[in-house]
């Protein structure tokens, strides 16, 4: 996550969307005060700044709008995620987790079951119910935030009006990629594809995302 009050922006970083990649491009460009919460060369840095600040909830790279409340001022703020097309971010959640060790349901999960047997499981399926993109950029009273959802595909042409805000560009490195098949169509059963078009309904039509969209 990164809070710019120099700039009046807010970057909300949601796994597996291309997060650690804009983090970094952003890093080079940060004004001294930016709360930066992740892992990049500055905010680890600055990461002994984080102990003074009294928020509701976790500060993590994926803190969300709701964890960090008091931090932000909503009005004429820019709020930004980074979004993706919802097949495509399993394929690459399911291969990231198989190459971890750390102790998580979904670790686990990953590295015992099939991708359609772990897309099945209820624990997956909870996660997604309860996780759509919109919730991280929805205040603690349950507010969804007006914030610009930049879809990676199309990152050039979404990022514009942020990259006006911020008065600078910000080209995207590919930083954290997972190593799965280069089309992730062919992970996918015909009820596979039903299943992320029930549980993720809500991102799929705010962002406009169609299965066969492999760009």
């Amino acid at each position: 996550m990164i809070i710019s009050r120099a700039r009046k922006f807010v970057f909300v970083h949601i796994p597996k969307t291309g997060g650690t990649s804009f983090a970094h491009a952003y890093d080079a460009r940060a004004a001294k005060d930016d709360i930066l919460i992740g892992d990049t060369p500055k905010a680890r840095n600055r990461r002994h700044r984080l102990a003074d600040l009294d928020v509701p909830g976790r500060l993590w790279k994926h803190s969300r709008i709701a964890d960090v409340g008091p931090l932000i001022a909503p009005e004429g703020m820019c709020i930004m995620v980074l979004v993706r097309n919802p097949w495509a971010r399993m394929v690459s959640y399911y291969h990231w987790l198989r190459r971890q060790s750390f102790d998580h349901p979904a670790v686990r999960l990953a590295g015992a079951l099939d991708f359609s047997a772990f897309l099945h499981h209820p624990h997956t399926v909870a996660s997604l119910r309860a996780n759509p993109y919109a919730s991280y950029v929805t205040d603690p009273q349950g507010q969804l935030l007006v914030a610009h959802f930049v879809r990676l595909e199309h990152y050039d042409r979404d990022m514009a009006p942020v990259a006006a805000h911020l008065g600078f560009d910000l080209p995207l490195p590919r930083l954290n990629t997972a190593k799965h098949p280069v089309d992730w169509r062919a992970s996918y059963t015909p009820d596979d594809v039903d299943l992320i078009a029930d549980l993720c309904a809500a991102d799929i039509t705010r962002s406009r995302y169609q299965f066969d969209d492999a760009g």
